[in-house]
């Protein structure tokens, strides 16, 4: 069973994959650095509230609807 960082990490990195955003269009998109987003990707930091609504809205997604992803992919 995967923790939160780790499938939020995989949710996101996918979500960006789809849509074949690179890691650094992606981080200009949200207003952060792409260092960050790697990170982010590879569960080493844990987004605040405020980064994951700018999240959800760069991938043109709900908040609800990235974090029902999320649970989902917990359940795995």
């Amino acid at each position: 069973m995967a923790t939160v960082r780790v499938a939020f990490a995989n949710i996101l990195k996918h979500l960006r994959k789809q849509r074949n955003i690179n890691q650094e269009k992606f981080g200009e998109m949200v207003g952060l650095h792409r260092t960050y987003i790697s990170q982010l990707e590879r569960g080493l930091k844990s987004p605040s509230l405020d980064v994951l609504y700018h999240i959800a809205n760069s991938l043109n997604i709900k908040l609800s609807v990235l974090m029902n992803l999320v649970e989902r992919e917990l359940k795995k």
